[in-house]
C-alpha cells in the first residue's frame, strides 16, 4: 500500500477560457501555481469530447470522442508529480442532451464551452510521485 500523510493548502477556484483545452488548462494550471499535489473537481460544458476506457488485457487505452454538445455532470481527479512536473489524472461523465451519460478517462482533446473547477492543493514532506506498474502497465503512484 502506497500511502503519505498530506496537509491541506489553499483552494483554487476559477472559471477556463472558452474554447481551451481542458485537460491542458488544468495541467497548466497546477504548474503555473506549483500545485504537486491536489483534488480536482469541476462542472461544466464541452463542445468537443474525448475519453479513455483502459483495457485492461491490452493494457492500452481506447478512445471515444464527438463533436456533440456535453454537459459535465462530473469530473473528478487528482494532480500528483510524474517525471518531476505535474500531472492531472481524472475521470469524467458527460451527458447528452436526452440525458444519457457516458463517462471515462479524461483526455486530450475536450474543449471548453463553459467550465468551473476547483482545486484543493495538499502539501507533503514527501513527494508522490506516478511511476510506471508492470502489473497494470499504468503510471500510478509509487512507493515514496
Amino acid at each position: 500500500m502506497t500511502m503519505l500523510r498530506m496537509r491541506v493548502g489553499p483552494v483554487y477556484m476559477g472559471r477556463l477560457p472558452h474554447g481551451c483545452d481542458l485537460l491542458a488548462e488544468l495541467t497548466n494550471i497546477c504548474r503555473e501555481h506549483t500545485i504537486y499535489h491536489a483534488q480536482i473537481s469541476a462542472i461544466g460544458a464541452l463542445s468537443q469530447w474525448r475519453v479513455g476506457y483502459y483495457d485492461q488485457q491490452a493494457h492500452e487505452y481506447e478512445f471515444l470522442t464527438g463533436n456533440d454538445h456535453r454537459e459535465i455532470v462530473s469530473l473528478l481527479g487528482n494532480a500528483s508529480l510524474y517525471e518531476g512536473a505535474p500531472m492531472v489524472h481524472a475521470h469524467l461523465g458527460l451527458a447528452n442532451a436526452e440525458g444519457h451519460v457516458l463517462g471515462g478517462h479524461l483526455a486530450e482533446g475536450c474543449k471548453v464551452f463553459a467550465c468551473e473547477y476547483i482545486i484543493q492543493k495538499f502539501f507533503t514532506e514527501i513527494p508522490l510521485q506516478r511511476v510506471p506498474d508492470p502489473e497494470t502497465g499504468l503510471n500510478l503512484w509509487g512507493k515514496p
